[in-house]
């Protein structure tokens, strides 16, 4: 099951959209933050796009490989998303999915869990401010398997402290981290593998491992917020069912 002509489908994501859905006042406009198991090339954020953003709504990744949550605002492109959210939070509903933790983890980050946490919460009450509605992302799981054939959790620190955030500032966030890493600890090793954007690379995706992803993105906020986002969301009920059952995709 691939899909080819994801530039293509990307594109036509983007594309302004003709009408608004009949049973939203407006479409959404995501705005998506995060490092590269977001970004172009190796994250989920563009099959999002692509896949599961419905007539009537559009969005921009602008997830960056190598991100921090303080390199994120250092190199500019928070700006540009709190930009955004004033470009285009008259015609659209603006979300900002906000999903850090696997370089603010690095011992060479220079962020501390602690600022991690502050970095998180800046996010937010930034994207409140600006007219956008944030989401936290607990870390999209890496793909390492330890001897007894199940995925090594190394993010747990990270998963603890973005929940932490979001309850404590009634904040909407979803579980990322422990969805996608049932999803591989049920699919195993060599499925899980078929996602790998090189052979050796068992934290970012390939174009359809980006896609079955973002599945799991969006099927987990449905399921939370559902009247939000179903008129938004694009259906892939057979890719769901398929990873709701821990099967292939």
């Amino acid at each position: 099951m691939r899909i080819p002509l994801l530039p293509f489908l990307l594109s036509s994501a983007l594309a302004s959209p003709v009408s608004h859905s009949a049973t939203a006042a407006k479409g959404v406009y995501w705005l998506l933050a995060g490092d590269s198991t977001t970004a172009p090339n190796g994250g989920w954020g563009d099959g999002f796009l692509a896949t599961t953003v419905a007539p009537g709504s559009a969005g921009h990744n602008y997830g960056h490989s190598g991100a921090t949550t303080a390199s994120f605002r250092a190199g500019g492109d928070w700006g540009q998303v709190i930009q955004d959210i004033g470009t285009y939070k008259s015609q659209y509903d603006v979300y900002v999915t906000i999903q850090f933790g696997h370089n603010d983890q690095k011992a060479t980050s220079g962020v501390t869990l602690d600022q991690y946490k502050t970095n998180l919460l800046n996010f937010v009450k930034e994207t409140t401010s600006a007219g956008g509605t944030p989401i936290l992302l607990t870390p999209l799981t890496r793909r390492n398997f330890n001897s007894s054939g199940m995925v090594t959790e190394n993010l747990a620190e990270q998963r603890a402290a973005t929940i932490s955030v979001a309850q404590a500032n009634n904040v909407k966030w979803i579980d990322l981290n422990m969805a996608s890493e049932d999803y591989v600890n049920a699919i195993g090793k060599t499925v899980a593998s078929k996602y790998n954007l090189a052979s050796d690379d068992w934290t970012h995706l390939n174009e359809w491992g980006g896609v079955v992803f973002a599945r799991i993105v969006i099927d987990l906020l449905v399921e939370k917020y559902g009247a939000l986002f179903e008129a938004a969301t694009k259906k892939n009920e057979t890719l769901s069912e398929l990873i709701k059952a821990g099967k292939p995709a």
